[in-house]
């Protein structure tokens, strides 16, 4: 609401529960049959890998935009899964959809954080300053605006397919209509964060290739910006005469074919480069920062986020909790062999004990003297403790909780449940909730149910998986 400008307590009026809820329209004129009308629209688009032709029967109904008036942002307000349609969604999972949303958009300001931008970013040539008609690059791979938007959808997609992989956040269903040109986390279905470490699991159990799979997210979402690629290409392609009247008129001729093409593909192939190089930069910087290191290093790579997903997914470690426990581990009871032994369990302890080893002296290095060997001040340590849990939530909206909420609401009535799973989600950085005050208030929630939800998660509810119509 805060983001909209909604005056506190409006929310609740019958009249905005009317607006966004579609059954009334703002500037529409009834008795004359004119004015303003919500809409949408058919696209087509690739599922699965395959052109499926024409959709739309789940697109989202737009009703209007609106414009914040303290902060000049501009906003467009959507239904999704409303009207006359097979795909209308339940109450139950749009309850799920709008805590994920939330949650996505809830971490944009904090370092390291899942990104939902609320604005689309100025494209490359006006945050450079350039004419739209200016023309860029090297001769063969001219590069005119339609070029220079294709590196900007394809750099904002891969900072934020970056940020899935840091955090364990899997769509479920990226296909090209869920693929945003602003980057934007989109179309919450059968979305999970990742239980128990795995990197061929999917959340989607219709995806039985595990096209949509942890592993193989970085690579679909390029697959996806290749398409969009092949859709602009003629624009791309044509290069400095894309504003030529002879063009925009008559289009491409035989003898411009192949250096249009050529052009097309030098440019996509460039993205593609540009597109790894922006992926592994973030990813870098938000794993550096998940394991509490103030500066990247080349070794880290290999001798530190490499070997760790190994050991989480060989020792079925959980995801999120493993960088939260290390965030709280003091420093000074890894100083020997047996010590490290001791934080981890049987067979796993001598290669966690290693890496654990590998971490320390990384730790101290940046937030010490930069002796590996010394130990760490105590109130280094407790420095490094606070930034670490500043970007390792305590509490992740896991597919068994979302469940639970779910069923406690639709089957048992409940509606608090939700206040404070909204709470934890808004606030995720916490230790504890229950009788803490937040902005001046104090917050009852149930201590019972938040060591639960930040507990181990359930053995038989670990990895769980819905369908694309969830």
């Amino acid at each position: 609401m805060r983001d909209l400008g909604i005056v506190a307590g409006e929310e609740k009026t019958g009249e905005f529960l009317q607006v966004v809820s579609g059954n009334k329209l703002l500037g529409w004129d009834e008795e004359a049959k004119e004015g303003g009308y919500s809409w949408a629209q058919c696209y087509g688009g690739f599922q699965f890998g395959a052109w499926a032709g024409q959709l739309g029967d789940g697109r989202a109904i737009s009703l209007f935009e609106t414009t914040n008036p303290a902060t000049g942002t501009r906003y467009e307000l959507q239904l999704k899964g409303a009207g006359l349609t097979p795909y209308s969604r339940p109450l139950t999972r749009q309850l799920a959809t709008y805590l994920a949303e939330e949650v996505l958009g809830g971490w944009e300001s904090l370092p390291g954080m899942l990104s939902t931008p609320e604005k689309p970013s100025e494209n490359e040539s006006a945050s450079r300053g350039l004419d739209a008609s200016e023309i860029e690059g090297e001769p063969g791979a001219e590069e005119n605006r339609f070029a220079r938007l294709y590196r900007e959808v394809a750099r904002l997609n891969a900072e934020t397919v970056a940020k899935w992989q840091a955090y364990g956040f899997m769509n479920g269903v990226l296909n090209t209509d869920n693929t945003s040109v602003m980057g934007l986390s989109v179309d919450f279905g059968p979305f999970a964060f990742m239980d128990n470490f795995d990197p061929s699991y999917t959340p989607n159990h219709d995806d039985s290739l595990l096209r949509y799979s942890y592993k193989n997210q970085p690579t679909i979402i390029w697959w996806n910006l290749v398409r969009f690629g092949e859709a602009l290409g003629e624009l791309i392609g044509a290069g400095a005469g894309v504003d030529d009247p002879v063009y925009v008129k008559e289009g491409v001729k035989s003898e411009q074919e192949a250096e249009l093409i050529s052009r097309a593909e030098k440019i996509i192939t460039q993205t593609g480069e540009e597109y790894k190089a922006t992926f592994l930069r973030e990813y870098k910087r938000l794993m550096s920062a998940r394991l509490g290191l103030k500066n990247y290093r080349d070794a880290d790579f290999d001798q530190l986020f490499s070997p760790l997903l190994d050991l989480m997914h060989e020792f079925e470690l959980d995801f999120n909790q493993f960088f939260r426990r290390l965030s709280a581990l003091p420093l000074s009871e890894l100083e020997t062999p047996e010590a490290r032994r001791d934080k981890a369990e049987d067979d796993a302890r001598v290669k966690i004990s290693e890496w654990l080893d590998r971490w320390r002296k990384r730790i101290i290095e940046d937030w010490g003297a930069g002796n590996a060997e010394a130990a760490l001040p105590e109130d280094r340590d407790a420095q490094r403790t606070k930034a670490m849990k500043a970007v390792n939530p305590n509490f992740t909206p896991r597919g068994w909780v979302l469940d639970e909420v779910i069923r406690r609401v639709e089957k048992e009535g409940e509606r608090e449940v939700l206040r404070r799973v909204m709470h934890m989600a808004l606030n995720p950085f916490e230790d504890s909730w229950a009788g803490k005050e937040f902005e001046g208030v104090l917050y009852e929630g149930d201590a019972e149910e938040e060591a639960r939800w930040t507990g181990d998660v359930p053995e038989f509810v670990r990895a769980l998986q819905c369908s694309c119509s969830s």
